[in-house]
């Protein structure tokens, strides 16, 4: 059995250097932005970002991990809301807004979905299941179609949400688009809750 060690001090400031360079660069160039950059505005070299983080997305999923965690407490919060269905869009809503956060993740996160090897998937496993069970509810309530999927519903919003990334000028498309899919989800077609 193997004993994994802590980190050494400076490969701890590295880690977080690296972590806090990676936000910023993520937030203002998008997910696809260069790791060498990455790795300069941290002051290490390349190498020692592969040490920490072996691909883009491993990088990625440890960039997005405070953000998955407030979605996975609000899953919580809401799961025994009075109205199954409210808290299933209060969800909805908190995940397309998520993806939506730096340019590129809402790819990310579909590509997740088809690669259960890849570190993202990690993220939609975990978002998945927070989701399913508010989708249970809401089915169970008769508020949402019984054949409505949680990967279905996963994909809609990284859609919602990408196609939100591709025209940032219409800050209210993200909300339409989640309205127009949510009509379709109700299990007596009156649109959202």
């Amino acid at each position: 059995m193997t004993e994994t060690r802590p980190k050494r001090a400076d490969a701890r400031r590295n880690y977080e250097r690296l972590l806090t360079e990676a936000r910023a660069v993520f937030a203002a160039r998008g997910t696809d932005a260069s790791l060498e950059e990455i790795a300069r505005r941290s002051g290490v070299g390349i190498g020692t970002l592969y040490r920490h983080f072996p691909n883009r997305h491993a990088m990625m999923s440890a960039v997005f991990q405070d953000a998955l965690a407030e979605l996975l407490e609000r899953s919580r919060q809401l799961a025994g809301a009075e109205q199954p269905c409210g808290a299933l869009v209060d969800w909805l809503r908190a995940v397309v807004a998520h993806a939506g956060e730096y340019r590129g993740l809402a790819t990310a996160l579909m590509s997740g979905t088809a690669d259960d090897s890849s570190a993202m998937a990690s993220c939609s496993i975990t978002l998945r299941e927070a989701g399913e069970g508010l989708l249970r509810r809401a089915q169970q309530s008769g508020s949402v179609r019984s054949d409505v999927s949680i990967g279905d519903l996963m994909q809609l919003t990284n859609a919602i949400a990408l196609a939100a990334e591709q025209t940032p000028a219409d800050t209210e498309l993200p909300d339409r688009l989640l309205a127009l899919t949510l009509r379709g989800l109700r299990a007596d077609g009156t649109g959202p809750a």
